[in-house]
Parts: C-alpha cells; structure tokens; sequence
C-alpha cells in the first residue's frame, strides 16, 4: 500500500503570502496592497520568487520586484528606466540606466492610478521588441 505524498512545496504567491504575513505592521500592510495594485493592473502577470526571498512579478520578463527594508519597502522596476513616469513615483535609482525604483517609507501615500500606469507600461514594454536593443551591422 502506498503512502500518500504529504509534502507540500509552497508556490511562490504562497511564499509571498507567507512573507506579507511575517513582515506584519505596515511593511506587510504597504506590500500586500502594492501587491494588490500589481495584480489588479496586470491580472496575467506571474508570481515568482527569487534571490533566497524575493517577491517577484513577471510577464515576457521581470516587470518588478518588492524587497523589504528596516525603514522602507522597495518596488524596483526592471526596465524603469524606459519607462514614462509623469507623476514622478520613481524615487530611487534615479541615475541608472536601466532600473528606477519607488521606496515606500512608513505613511507615505502611493497614486494607485499611476502606479497601475507604470506597470502597465512595463508589461508592455516587456513584449515589444524594445526591450531587447538590436546591432546594427555595416554592409559593404
């Protein structure tokens, strides 16, 4: 007679939720709602977890990741620096040439209109050709 497997590796929206979980207070809070806004404005966008506990969310690529710190929780946007930010929430890596950043500290407000906007934009620019800079080759 066979045993049945009552092991359970978690899927990485479990370990996210697990995380959400453990974090408690408003860093739990902060990212749970950021969560939320990701997967309101992408409902295709995939859940993964990297980089021994990472929250990560991707579609055609990685459109952001969402690590938490002592004072603040970090949403960093892949391609950021690609994308249009007209309200301004990027505020971190700001000099980069490839990634932005937003940093939500304790009490800040985030636009959820724009912040749906940006990862809207970055799904998009995950699948277009853009993303990937072509070589331009000398004929002779």
């Amino acid at each position: 007679m066979k045993t049945p497997d009552t092991s359970h590796t978690p899927s990485a929206s479990e370990l996210i939720t697990e995380k959400i979980a453990t974090l408690g207070g408003w860093h739990g809070e902060t990212l749970a709602r950021m969560r939320k806004l990701i997967l309101e404005a992408a409902p295709d966008v995939v859940e993964t977890w990297k980089w021994m506990g990472t929250p990560v969310w991707e579609h055609n690529g990685i459109v952001c990741t969402g690590e938490s710190y002592k004072d603040k929780i970090k949403l960093t946007f892949i391609k950021g620096a690609a994308l249009k930010d007209p309200t301004q929430l990027f505020n971190a890596s700001l000099d980069g040439n490839t990634r932005r950043a937003l940093d939500i500290f304790e009490g800040d407000a985030v636009d959820a209109t724009a912040f749906k906007a940006l990862i809207q934009e970055a799904v998009a620019l995950n699948g277009t050709s853009k993303a990937k800079p072509v070589k331009k080759t000398k004929v002779v």
